[in-house]
């Protein structure tokens, strides 16, 4: 395609994405009232009870309730539209594959939906040690109280982070079904990538928090070598074709 379809196909992935988030943020502002927030103070909550203090949530200005609820619907809207805003991406991808290497798309769709809601739910996972951690530094007698914006901001980019952190080794396997990466350039740059998932993983939890951070880190170095191995595998694969192609020629 020229680079003006180009920008057109861009558009429209964007358009299908950006519609798809609307209606899966109007879900989640119905699911927010529903169970979503109850969750998200539940962390505060359980600290508050097993320290004996009166850590909680507040909501310091008259649209401070207005605000976080968008913000949550918004993000939930993320997360919800998933399936769609990947599909988009992998959709805009697919012209640079032949069609040999277009079958792969499904499989690497169906693993990057699993992958993002395993994100998630791993960000969500640690964050109540996070939490328990953090407070865990307030005086006793002290009354410890969150801001909502803060504390919402704070579980928000760290469930949604760390989602799509664990889709990143997707786009690595399709960028080598492409043409684009090699296996041998993902393999050369390991050391590279073991530092900045450790540094992400230090940025999305707190620097005190060492166990949290290596309970990401793990999941994420591990997706890294498996992206490599199956790229690997295509690229011999790859090698091996077009041996026989180049020997039948000849």
């Amino acid at each position: 395609m020229s680079l003006g379809q180009h920008l057109i196909e861009l558009r429209k992935r964007l358009f299908i994405s950006a519609i798809a988030i609307v209606v899966g943020a109007g879900l989640g502002w119905w699911l927010t009232d529903l169970f979503v927030w109850d969750a998200i103070q539940e962390p505060v909550q359980r600290v508050a009870e097993a320290q004996g203090s009166d850590t909680t949530i507040i909501f310091p200005t008259i649209s401070s309730g207005f605000d976080l609820l968008l913000q949550i619907a918004f993000t939930l809207g993320l997360v919800i539209s998933s399936p769609v805003w990947l599909y988009q991406i992998f959709a805009f991808l697919v012209p640079g594959l032949n069609k040999r290497e277009r079958r792969f798309t499904l499989a690497f769709f169906a693993t990057a939906i699993p992958l993002f809601f395993a994100g998630c739910a791993a960000g969500w996972f640690v964050l109540p040690n996070i939490v328990k951690l953090m407070t865990g530094f307030v005086p006793e007698g002290a009354l410890s109280l969150l801001t909502a914006k803060e504390y919402i901001d704070f579980v928000l980019k760290l469930v949604v982070a760390i989602g799509v952190a664990f889709v990143v080794p997707v786009f690595i396997v399709l960028l080598n079904a492409a043409g684009i990466l090699s296996a041998a350039a993902i393999i050369k740059s390991w050391r590279v990538a073991i530092l900045v998932i450790v540094l992400f993983t230090a940025i999305a939890t707190p620097s005190a928090d060492i166990v949290s951070m290596f309970m990401l880190a793990i999941p994420m170095i591990a997706l890294y070598f498996a992206a490599w191995f199956i790229a690997h595998l295509h690229d011999r694969r790859v090698e091996r074709r077009n041996a026989r192609e180049f020997g039948a020629a000849v």
